[in-house]
């Protein structure tokens, strides 16, 4: 049997990463693009199995070569100025990068003979402060973006869906929660912590850690299990329709912090730090993942302590290394 083509943008990041590792695993071609000059060292286990390709999504020409030049099955876009923090302060480039860039994404894939199964990797940013605070969040949900990031997804959301009805492209998006693991940037919450930890741990830094608002609760997922889940929307989702990724619990912040520095042999002394705390930080996000289980068959492979030790031994490697 003729194997299928993947291709990913923004294959080199953190989940872009997992999912080339996914594909690989599960007998694809796997393609991606790299933005010019982007690292590759995500990648270096497998880079000798992957075709990549050098491509800024904001050039449509370029969009346009790289798609018939490759020609594939399934396009998963996860290319994105994915920080909410850096959003206000880059907000033209968040809008271009994440709504032009998915229109550039969405073109190249219409005009190939056959159309591509495309998933749009879109978050659960979209729907900003939920009320009542302990309700468990499903697909259909009201929109409430309150960050230029959030903004971006939910506009690339309503692009994604006018393609699927106005010219019938197969596309499906993946609304996905909070996920942690080895390799992601530290500017989110789980590296961050784990990074600390790992330097307290090799006597790098002094036993102080300092933090932001630990009273915010988050559904947290591996990304491997999230990756997964991409896979299944591709292979057995319903075009036009919307699918969460998600763990449906809620954890506390501080229950992260607590696990990350349970890890070490050093006493740590926390020091809550107010220029951490996001005057637009959600309170609490809990996901349904009712649908994607019961029309896909996902499930949570990956504990969530599991998940906090990989990523702190990842950096206790990382810092070793240097």
């Amino acid at each position: 049997m003729k194997k299928k083509t993947a291709f990913i943008t923004g294959i080199a990041g953190f989940a872009g990463s997992y999912l080339a590792e996914e594909l690989l695993d599960k007998n694809y071609n796997v393609t991606g693009a790299l933005y010019p000059g982007e690292s590759t060292k995500n990648l270096k286990a497998i880079k000798n199995e992957l075709t990549l390709l050098k491509l800024d999504i904001l050039n449509s020409d370029k969009c346009n070569k790289v798609a018939s030049k490759i020609n594939p099955n399934y396009i998963f876009h996860l290319a994105a100025m994915a920080s909410v923090g850096k959003s206000f302060s880059l907000e033209r480039m968040t809008y271009r990068v994440n709504i032009e860039g998915t229109l550039n994404i969405l073109r190249a894939a219409k005009h190939l003979k056959k159309p591509p199964t495309v998933v749009f990797v879109s978050s659960s940013d979209c729907y900003g402060i939920i009320k009542p605070k302990s309700s468990t969040v499903t697909e259909d949900y009201p929109l409430n973006p309150i960050s230029p990031y959030a903004i971006s997804k939910v506009t690339a959301e309503r692009l994604c869906l006018f393609y699927y009805k106005q010219y019938n492209l197969p596309i499906m998006i993946a609304r996905s929660f909070n996920h942690c693991g080895p390799r992601q940037a530290e500017s989110f919450v789980v590296p961050d912590f784990a990074k600390q930890v790992a330097e307290i741990e090799l006597g790098i830094k002094k036993p102080v850690m300092s933090v932001g608002d630990l009273s915010t609760k988050r559904d947290l997922s591996d990304v491997r299990d999230i990756v997964r889940g991409y896979r299944l929307i591709s292979e057995n989702g319903k075009p036009g329709r919307i699918y969460q990724l998600c763990s449906g619990k809620a954890v506390a912040i501080s229950s992260v912090l607590k696990t990350l520095t349970g890890f070490s042999s050093k006493k740590i002394n926390i020091k809550i730090d107010k220029t951490r705390f996001r005057k637009n930080d959600i309170p609490i996000l809990r996901g349904s993942n009712k649908r994607v289980v019961q029309e896909l068959g996902f499930k949570s492979r990956y504990k969530l302590k599991e998940s906090l030790s990989d990523t702190y031994k990842y950096w206790l490697n990382e810092l070793s290394a240097h």
